[in-house]
């Protein structure tokens, strides 16, 4: 915890600022990327929304206050940003959220970056029918491997009710699978 506090204060210091950043960016750029792909689905969105989100985490730093890891902290900014992105091109788009994602899953395959085969389309497919809280703790816990301690985290619910969660998650997607 204390290395934590040190970097911390190596990025709010002018002076070591550059260098601490370009050390979060190379710690949490691919994870991140990951976690905001599982989201938006979309390549092209995901670079946006991490723009976007290392730009609120260089903003908003001198107000974090450490009561959370630092890690939990910028997953939440980034999935906030995500959820947020959605909503707004959706908006835009004058559709509603189920829409858009399922004209994102339905654009998957021309993805140069998606290498999935039919079988993870309609996995993909699966969890978009969840809602989107669902969603959120079956693609942290099965696709990012996330504890259920550091989604509780992220997310701001007890870890019961995760596991509750990804419970249910799972039995609608076998079913989904199952029945499709």
């Amino acid at each position: 915890m204390l290395e934590e506090q040190e970097f911390i204060q190596q990025l709010l210091n002018p002076k070591t600022q550059n260098e601490a950043f370009q050390k979060l960016l190379l710690t949490y750029q691919k994870p991140l990327y990951n976690h905001i792909r599982n989201i938006v689905l979309n390549h092209d969105d995901t670079n946006d929304v991490l723009q976007n989100t290392f730009i609120k985490v260089f903003q908003h730093l001198k107000n974090f206050k450490g009561e959370s890891k630092l890690f939990s902290w910028i997953y939440r900014i980034a999935t906030n940003e995500a959820l947020t992105f959605l909503k707004q091109k959706a908006t835009k788009s004058g559709i509603s959220s189920e829409i858009l994602q399922n004209k994102a899953l339905d654009n998957l395959t021309a993805d140069t970056y998606f290498d999935g085969n039919e079988m993870q389309i309609k996995f993909h497919k699966a969890v978009a029918t969840l809602p989107e809280k669902q969603q959120l703790v079956f693609k942290m816990k099965y696709m990012e491997e996330l504890k259920y301690e550091e989604i509780s985290s992220v997310l701001g619910t007890s870890v019961g009710a995760l596991k509750a969660s990804y419970h249910h998650a799972v039995k609608k997607i076998e079913l989904f699978i199952n029945t499709n």
